[in-house]
């Protein structure tokens, strides 16, 4: 079997792929980017026809490169992110290998080794940059589900079209579950809404988008290391593109049945918890403190921004819980999963998440990026995969001509 030696593998050519790629470039670094489907392909093939990025345009930044176009506030498509990145990459030649699956990655003498679909790749370093979409989460409940009823995740929805006729439940109310169940609301279907753990924040407060006030009050920035405990998953704010905002008031506005979290099914009927208006409150309560920070802001800084009252507090009662014979599909809106079993190094903690500072693992030479609060708020976002980038590229030339590689295939 050929084996190709080189200095660094990233595996994973998605922005943090990429961003790794530009700064090895930058510093003379030999490498190779694998990937198993195209360059930056799940922007394109795991999200849905209308899908807009939460943040403006004007925030897509990666090393040595920021989005140009003719609308700074606007929101990308799945398919404008795709084809941002291709251009990204041809900027600099991305040394990047497409169809090829990675199968195993384990320690030899000197180094690392990876069995992939195109044959054995011998390196020095390894960047692990597969991010946290490598495998669709359901919960156990979707079993105990009829066989008549329509199933798929996120990943595979596109439009309400691909939908069979009838109602929709979709679980999970973060960013995704509450797009898709507007979007199929819009479209006449009528739609329920499995409510777990999310967090609310205003689309625009006082006068400027929700992100440029993150960005000029350092919640972007925010590291890892200031939280009082790990991170975990913890939900990622609903927002949408445009001005309007996206909670589950608005939602129920339009015409959308909102319940509890999803329990599962008894006696011909699905169950949900009680926890509907708790969860509303928790999620409203998080707008409250950001605008709270943004007066807090203003007032400090003396900025000549106008004023703006705080909305009404509506409350949501739960609607009846649906029979399962009038549901005709679930979209489970319940996130993804990081797949790293085919990586053979004792790195892995109890929970099977990978242990790591900064992106560093214990094991030599192995490296991981792109993962939510890696080090900032913002790491695994476009605007912020690039600095947690830079300190790896600095970590991974250090090393380099620390201790000059010996590796022979």
């Amino acid at each position: 079997m050929t084996e190709t030696v080189t200095g660094t593998v990233v595996v994973g050519a998605g922005q943090a792929g990429l961003a790794m790629s530009r700064c090895l470039t930058d510093r003379g670094l030999p490498h190779v980017v694998l990937e198993r489907a195209g360059i930056a392909d799940s922007w394109r093939s795991r999200r849905w026809d209308s899908f807009r990025l939460l943040s403006p345009n004007w925030q897509t930044r990666l090393p040595r490169w920021r989005y140009a176009g003719v609308d700074p506030g606007g929101f990308m498509t799945g398919a404008e992110v795709a084809r941002y990145l291709q251009d990204y990459a041809g900027s600099f030649d991305a040394p990047v290998r497409t169809g090829v699956d990675v199968r195993r990655l384990y320690r030899v003498a000197g180094g690392w080794r990876l069995s992939t679909s195109a044959g054995r790749f011998l390196a020095r370093t390894v960047v692990v940059a597969t991010g946290d979409l490598a495998r669709p989460r359901i919960p156990a409940v979707a079993a105990d589900l009829p066989p008549g009823i329509h199933q798929l995740h996120t990943a595979d929805y596109r439009n309400p079209d691909q939908l069979p006729p009838g109602a929709v439940l979709v679980v999970g109310a973060g960013p995704s579950g509450q797009q898709i169940a507007l979007e199929l609301a819009r479209a006449g279907r009528p739609v329920h809404l499995a409510v777990g753990r999310h967090k609310s924040l205003p689309r625009r407060y006082r006068g400027h988008d929700a992100y440029c006030w993150m960005e000029r009050l350092g919640m972007l920035d925010r590291t890892v290391d200031t939280l009082p405990g790990p991170p975990g998953r913890t939900p990622n704010a609903v927002l949408a593109g445009g001005t309007r905002d996206l909670d589950v008031p608005r939602l129920v506005s339009e015409g959308v049945v909102a319940h509890g979290r999803l329990l599962g099914c008894a006696d011909g009927r699905l169950r949900f918890g009680d926890d509907l208006a708790g969860t509303v409150a928790d999620a409203a309560a998080n707008a409250t403190r950001f605008r709270r920070a943004v007066d807090d802001f203003v007032a400090r800084t003396s900025m000549d921004v106008p004023a703006e009252a705080a909305p009404e507090v509506v409350e949501v009662e739960a609607g009846e819980a649906p029979a399962l014979a009038g549901i005709a599909a679930v979209v489970w809106a319940t996130g993804f999963g990081r797949d790293h079993g085919w990586i053979e190094a004792p790195v892995s903690g109890v929970d099977g998440e990978i242990v790591h500072t900064r992106g560093v693992t214990a094991a030599a030479g192995l490296y991981v990026l792109g993962l939510r609060w890696q080090y900032r708020r913002s790491s695994s976002f476009l605007d912020g995969v690039g600095a947690d980038a830079e300190h790896l590229a600095e970590m991974i030339a250090e090393r380099a001509a620390e201790r000059p590689a010996v590796l022979a295939a």
